[in-house]
């Protein structure tokens, strides 16, 4: 296939398709006119793709399909038919892919809660900084263990639920800073670390692990989730690679956006496990195999469904009919 001579013949009747499209209206014969040109462009692109592969001629075209599919339908995709595409391949994919990320930010989060239960309870008179002797007692013999059932149990899961969400979407959308997802995983950990240490200095660090565990496993790796989806967007505008600054930036901005719905629904979850679940007098080991089982069902949508999603060509990102051609070179 000679690409040249193809451009210099089709050319002209491209840059028609591309005039009647922008058009806010057509006559009958335009719109005749509309039609053939289309189904005539769309043989070319299946032709240049097929020969040739991606090529700025091929971009252009598609960019003009585009506008004239949009111009013919009226209206996008229904959203009814988007949500299992998003649920079976957008989300997974892009969680599959941040899978290293997520357990780098994982361990850092638990060396730095260790480290600093550690310190903690070493040092009597940071303990002593923390509050009055008697007021970390009480908090350590009671008010740990009371949280969990102050309120009722679908206000309590309501709130901890909205809470941890709004989290994980400031961790991605303020990743492009660097330091927001950084500054939520610290302060975390750091608090955290507080607690388990305040906890064990009064000879209570089996109730801070026991009352953690439950709903703590898929919660907190939710928050990892979304530091590392944050740092992820970060390091696209740090290192785009062979790609533009702002193709890279968009790219990982619209696949790891996803990522805050499928967060959403289950840090839910997690929600539902820490007001109806933790606060039971039921054995630690059912609740915290209920926690674990939740846990594990993240996991296996995670990395089983994702890979086979990745495998598949997902990557998160939106089809390039959604998102336009990425970058359009005039030919």
């Amino acid at each position: 296939m000679n690409l040249d001579a193809m451009i210099d013949e089709r050319r002209p009747e491209w840059d028609r398709l591309d005039e009647l499209a922008r058009r806010r209206r057509l006559t009958g014969p335009e719109t005749d006119e509309f039609v053939h040109l289309y189904r005539a462009a769309s043989a070319d692109l299946a032709d240049i793709k097929t020969s040739v592969g991606r090529t700025p001629a091929g971009d252009y075209v598609s960019n003009i399909l585009a506008r004239a599919r949009l111009k013919l339908t009226g209206a996008p995709e229904n959203v009814m038919r988007q949500i299992p595409r998003f649920f079976a391949r957008q989300l997974p994919a892009a969680l599959y892919r941040i899978r290293w990320d997520v357990l780098v930010v994982a361990l850092a989060f638990v060396g730095i809660t260790a480290l600093v239960g550690w310190w903690v309870q070493q040092d009597p008179a940071y303990m002593a900084a923390l509050g009055d002797e008697a007021q970390l007692e009480k908090y350590a013999e009671e008010d740990f263990v009371a949280y969990y059932s102050e309120h009722a149990e679908g206000v309590f899961a309501g709130m901890v639920w909205t809470n941890n969400a709004w989290i994980a979407a400031q961790c991605i959308m303020f990743g492009i800073t660097g330091i927001w997802p950084v500054y939520v995983i610290m302060q975390n950990a750091v608090g955290l670390g507080t607690s388990a240490a305040v906890m064990g200095w009064f000879g209570h660090g089996d109730d801070f692990l026991l009352y953690i565990l439950p709903h703590g496993q898929l919660e907190m790796t939710c928050i990892f989730v979304a530091g590392a989806a944050g740092l992820r967007i970060f390091w696209a505008w740090i290192a785009p690679g062979a790609r533009s600054r702002g193709s890279a930036l968009a790219t990982e901005g619209r696949a790891l956006a996803t990522v805050v719905i499928g967060l959403v629904v289950f840090l839910g979850l997690s929600g539902l496990v820490e007001g109806y679940i933790t606060r039971q007098d039921w054995p630690h080991a059912v609740k915290i195999g209920i926690g674990a089982l939740a846990l594990g069902v993240f996991v296996f949508y995670m990395l089983f469904v994702g890979r086979r999603a990745v495998a598949a060509g997902e990557t998160g990102d939106l089809t390039e009919y959604e998102a336009g051609t990425e970058r359009l070179v005039a030919g």
